[in-house]
C-alpha cells in the first residue's frame, strides 16, 4: 500500500511551451501507471518515468489537441517501433476518439487499425473503471464539447483532475472531500457566463473550497498569466495549501492516517 503520486508531464496551454510540454500528467500507485491526457510533447516526457508499454492505461479528457496529439505518435510507438505491447493498451475517452484517432491517422484506402494499439473505452458521465490499484470514476463537465474529469482512488487517497471545464456542480460532486484538487486555471477573466468554457484562479480557490478538498494543485495556467499569479489567485479563495503543476513536478498523496 503506497497512496497516490501524481507526476506532472506537461501544463502548458494552448501549446508547447521549450520547457513545458501540453496537458499531462502521470498517476501511479505501486506498480500501476495511469498517463492522464497526452496533450503535444507529453510522451516523450513521460519516458523519463516509464516506457509507453510499461503503462496500465491511457485516459482523455477531451479531444483538445492540447490535451490528445500525442496519442497519434503513440500509435506509432505501440505498432511500429521497438515496443512489444502484450495487448492493446486500454484507453478511455470521450465519445467518438476511435474514429478522430483513425480519421487522422488513415492516408491512404485503408483504415488505420487503432484499435491494434489501443483498447478503447468511450466514457459517460459516471463512468468507473478499475485499472491495477487504481480505482477511476469519470464525470462529465462544462467545456462546449464532451469533455470530462476524473476521481483518482487508491489506498483511501483520491486525486481529482478537472480535465478543462467552467466551474460546474458535476466536478464539485466529484472533487467532494478529495484530498487533492489538480484544477485547471485557463482564463484570466470569466467571460459572459455562457460562453464560459474554463476556470479562472479565482473560480480554481472556489471550485476547491466548495469541494472540501484537502488542497488545491493549479495547472493549464493560461498564457496571460504567470504561475505565481495563479497561485495567489486561487489561494485568496482557498484556505489550504495552493501549488502549481510545475512541468517535472511530483506529488505525493500519502496513505490515510490510522482511524481517517
Amino acid at each position: 500500500m503506497t497512496g497516490l503520486r501524481l507526476t506532472v508531464l506537461g501544463s502548458a496551454t494552448p501549446y508547447a511551451s521549450v520547457d513545458n510540454p501540453c496537458s499531462g500528467y502521470l498517476i501511479s500507485s505501486g506498480d500501476t501507471r495511469l498517463w492522464a491526457d497526452a496533450g503535444s510533447g507529453t510522451l516523450a516526457r513521460l519516458q523519463r518515468y516509464a516506457r509507453l508499454d510499461e503503462v496500465d492505461a491511457i485516459w482523455i479528457s477531451h479531444l483538445h489537441a492540447d490535451h490528445s496529439a500525442d496519442l497519434l505518435t503513440a500509435y506509432y510507438a505501440a505498432l511500429y517501433a521497438d515496443l512489444r505491447l502484450a495487448a492493446p493498451i486500454p484507453l478511455y475517452g470521450p465519445p467518438g476518439i476511435a474514429e478522430r484517432l483513425a480519421h487522422y491517422l488513415t492516408n491512404g484506402p485503408r483504415r488505420s487499425p487503432v484499435e491494434s494499439a489501443f483498447a478503447i473505452h468511450e466514457l459517460h458521465d459516471g463512468h468507473q473503471a478499475r485499472v491495477g490499484a487504481l480505482t477511476l470514476t469519470s464525470a462529465a463537465v462544462a467545456h462546449g464539447i464532451p469533455a470530462f474529469a476524473v476521481r483518482v482512488e487508491a489506498d483511501g487517497r483520491s486525486l481529482v483532475y478537472s480535465g478543462d471545464t467552467a466551474p460546474c456542480a458535476s466536478l464539485t460532486r466529484l472533487a467532494e472531500g478529495c484530498d487533492v484538487l489538480l484544477c485547471e486555471a485557463e482564463s484570466d477573466r470569466a467571460p459572459a457566463e455562457d460562453e464560459q468554457v474554463h476556470h479562472t484562479p479565482e473560480d480554481t480557490g472556489d471550485t476547491a473550497t466548495a469541494a472540501r478538498a484537502a488542497r488545491l494543485i493549479v495547472t493549464h495556467v493560461g498564457r496571460s498569466l504567470t504561475p505565481p499569479q495563479a497561485v495567489a489567485r486561487a489561494s485568496a479563495r482557498f484556505a489550504g495549501p495552493v501549488d502549481y503543476a510545475a512541468p517535472g513536478a511530483a506529488f505525493e498523496i500519502p496513505l490515510s492516517p490510522a482511524g481517517r
